[in-house]
């Protein structure tokens, strides 16, 4: 999704803001990404047995990933509205 979406930010953004945003939002799921499966690594790493707080820590994590990829929708979306379809108009 990354690599999809850097090339298309240049095409996609008309100021630096927009770019920061744009990057901005693919570093942040990349982040997210990261800690989650560093996490689920960990709680596997202290157990395979099946422990309520290892699934509440592994669902949190997941959740971050959720939130980071609705708000990296969310920005490209409205940029995309307002940079391209606007302009037209």
């Amino acid at each position: 999704l990354c690599i999809c979406l850097f090339p298309l930010s240049f095409f996609v953004g008309d100021s630096i803001i927009d770019y920061i945003l744009l990057i901005g939002t693919l570093v942040l799921l990349l982040i997210t990404e990261l800690f989650n499966s560093a996490i689920e690594a960990l709680t596997d790493r202290v157990g395979l047995d099946n422990h309520e707080l290892s699934g509440r820590a592994k669902n949190i994590a997941s959740a971050t990933v959720f939130i980071a990829l609705v708000y990296l929708v969310s920005v490209w979306l409205s940029l995309v509205w307002t940079n391209i379809f606007s302009s037209n108009l």
